[in-house]
């Protein structure tokens, strides 16, 4: 089916075939993806009698793998056929899924099981991230980029809303294993969309040599005060702030005294917002600055603080669509800046070490945090995880503000001969 859009519109990128194919692929997989989240969150307390730190732990071993992989695999980006990468990374990330779904519905299922295939899934994740980020300048050109990375997100946070909703449905009725099975087959829909792309119609721009290391493309991000202000804000917003599902699953269950069902029902509310934020974000790209990350970063976190005194179910999930809109505004900013700014040659590394960024901080966070509410609460915990991330924004504001005018259109020669130059003094 072809789908229409106006030259320059919010849907510009499905005028290309090739996204018109990956897309919808994709938004199948992020709905078996929260679908799992929700599922192995819940399955953890289950196991754990609502233990905390075991759901930190869990959490921390799934994304413990981006500080080993995730710069690898932005290397892996800029030299070899991404496609085929992403194929190998999917075939991984379902076969983990199944064997995850296989063991709960044989009751065959232990503690250690969960680690190991988070961990699993965690290296699969960590390797296609950056590869998936930088491919989709391929699919639709520098031109239609920023569009499809809102696209891109809208899609994630469209997996957000539904996955949660059925995974706590399915979870109430069946258990948790279905969840796992179901994110297991969502990957297949993507590898048989990745065969059937059009190579031919690939874009690829005339890319300056590089040595294709890693080291280059920590020199170049480095050398770019508008990119690591970004990176800068979105470690402190992810490792702190992006959280929900350690505070929804505690709030459910020792707070709220909730099923699986309203848990799920948390993250669908949740998801509203973000996609809403991802699809307003197409509207703001003329807005898309350093600055512009930096203040929606303290609204994100001011939206943390409100949520940690809400008093019951109702307040709390009506609130939540506030911090999703504000998460994904800020996020989807901060993922465009470092995309469409970034020259093309070096852009899979910088991606890895955005992710790297972005979800490194992931594993020493999340057992803090898991600690934290088993020994000062929940409410405490998510007030002080706010608090940190508003302190952080107001030290980069202070602090980097008036340092992020480099011109967003530099050459990957220019900034590396720079970055190379200082170096050498």
């Amino acid at each position: 089916m072809r789908i229409a859009v106006k030259e320059g519109g919010n849907w510009r990128s499905f005028r290309h075939r090739n996204y018109r194919i990956l897309f919808p692929a994709n938004t199948v997989s992020n709905i078996g993806s929260w679908a799992q989240r929700i599922a192995q969150d819940w399955l953890v307390l289950e196991l754990t009698n609502n233990n905390g730190t075991y759901l930190g732990l869990v959490t921390a071993v799934q994304f413990a793998p981006v500080l080993l992989f995730s710069l690898h695999g932005g290397a892996m980006a800029d030299r070899i056929d991404k496609r085929k990468v992403l194929i190998a990374t999917n075939i991984v990330g379902g076969a983990a899924s199944i064997g995850l779904g296989s063991l709960v519905m044989t009751d065959a299922i232990q503690l250690w099981h969960v680690f190991v295939l988070a961990g699993v899934l965690g290296i699969s994740t960590a390797i296609d991230a950056p590869v998936r980020q930088a491919f989709t300048s391929e699919l639709v050109g520098h031109d239609d980029l920023p569009n499809a990375v809102s696209l891109n997100s809208a899609s994630f946070n469209g997996g957000r809303l539904v996955g949660p909703a059925v995974s706590g449905l399915l979870i109430a009725a069946f258990g948790t294993g279905p969840s796992f099975l179901v994110n297991g087959a969502s990957y297949f829909f993507v590898i048989f969309a990745l065969l059937k792309l059009n190579t031919k119609a690939f874009f690829h721009q005339d890319e300056v040599k590089t040595m294709g290391n890693i080291r280059e493309g920590i020199a170049y991000a480095k050398a770019r005060p508008d990119i690591y202000v970004v990176m800068i804000m979105v470690f402190a917003l992810a490792t702190f702030g992006l959280n929900f599902q350690i505070f929804n699953a505690l709030m459910a269950t020792q707070e709220f005294d909730l099923g699986p069902a309203d848990f799920g029902l948390m993250g669908t509310f949740i998801a509203i917002g973000s996609l809403t934020g991802a699809i307003g974000s197409a509207r703001l790209e003329r807005f898309r600055t350093a600055r512009f990350v930096i203040l929606g970063g303290m609204l994100f976190s001011i939206s943390i603080i409100v949520l940690s005194v809400l008093p019951n179910y109702i307040t709390y999930i009506v609130w939540l669509p506030i911090c999703g809109v504000t998460a994904l505004t800020t996020l989807v900013s901060a993922n465009s800046i470092v995309q469409t700014s970034t020259d093309q040659a070096i852009r899979g590394r910088v991606m890895g070490l955005y992710l790297l960024i972005f979800m490194g901080g992931t594993p020493f966070g999340s057992p803090l945090i898991g600690l934290a509410t088993d020994y000062i609460g929940i409410r405490p915990t998510i007030a002080l995880c706010g608090g940190i991330s508003l302190s952080a924004s107001l030290f980069v504001w202070l602090k980097y503000r008036n340092r992020v005018g480099v011109p967003a259109d530099i050459s990957v020669a220019a900034v590396l001969k720079t970055a190379n130059r200082d170096q050498n003094n």
